[in-house]
């Protein structure tokens, strides 16, 4: 709990960083708040990407195991796979400048599982050219609990 104010810092930065991009609709009225960091730590779902030298903060996500319950209809499209567990990645953040975020987060992620799904809002280019490069795959449309719109992605890996 003691890294939530960090939490809350490289939130506020990514979102400047989502505004610059033309992102003005994700990530509004102050969410994501201290309550839902506080929820993924309590669920053990919080993570923080560190340096490897100066072990400083510059990312954070929440990794969650299925089901997710805004997943479970999608729209214009399809899932990859409906039969076999998955995780959830949500809240990514990063502090300003910073390269490498999501190689890192994912590179860990699927050391976990081979199944990984995602969701971004429709104007965050940034994100939506990054799964594009790290090889997921375009699924469809899911509503979150609010009614909001979001773009679904999905990618799973052979492991030997």
């Amino acid at each position: 709990m003691s890294d939530v104010p960090t939490l809350l810092l490289l939130a506020d930065e990514a979102r400047q960083t989502m505004r610059k991009s033309g992102n003005t609709n994700q990530w509004i009225n102050g969410y994501p708040d201290e309550y839902a960091f506080a929820n993924d730590i309590s669920h053990g779902h919080c993570y923080v990407v560190e340096d490897k030298d100066t072990k400083l903060p510059y990312g954070t996500f929440a990794f969650i195991p299925s089901p997710e319950p805004t997943y479970a209809t999608i729209y214009q499209g399809e899932w990859l796979d409906t039969d076999n567990p998955y995780f959830v990645i949500h809240r990514i953040a990063s502090s300003f400048g910073s390269r490498g975020v999501l190689s890192a987060i994912l590179e860990y992620c699927f050391t976990q599982t081979n199944n990984i799904r995602i969701d971004t809002h429709r104007d965050n280019c940034i994100m939506r050219h990054l799964l594009e490069k790290y090889g997921f795959t375009y699924c469809g449309i899911i509503y979150l609990a609010n009614g909001d719109e979001r773009l679904a992605f999905q990618k799973i890996i052979n492991k030997k």
